[in-house]
């Protein structure tokens, strides 16, 4: 039985991730040595692509970076999920860009 996957504090990687991390065990023994906010933001940005093509890209982007040891995935805001921190400024406007992008108004 294969040990239990390790997700991230607030979201869970879903099977593709799961598995893609799983079919190499040198990234999966560095996704395992990560700590549980920085899954998080990996799974967190994967999940934040709008289509197929582009989450697979994020899975094996994920992989080759943790191979190159990076431990939080590169040019990305961080989680907006997370309860127990406040958004960074960089956060809030990302935030404000896409309320204004689907509304056309700031701050609606």
């Amino acid at each position: 039985m294969p040990n239990p996957f390790p997700h991230g504090t607030v979201h869970e990687a879903r099977e593709d991730l799961q598995s893609a991390l799983r079919s190499d065990p040198e990234v999966f023994k560095l996704w395992e040595g990560l700590t549980p906010l920085g899954r998080n933001e990996f799974i967190c940005w994967v999940d934040d692509a709008k289509q197929p093509k582009t989450r697979q890209r994020r899975i094996q982007r994920t992989c080759d970076e943790l191979l190159e040891g990076k431990r939080r995935p590169c040019c990305w805001a961080g989680c907006i999920h997370r309860t127990d921190k406040a958004p960074s400024p960089w956060q809030q406007a990302v935030l404000i860009d896409q309320k204004v992008e689907k509304t056309g108004r700031k701050g609606a």
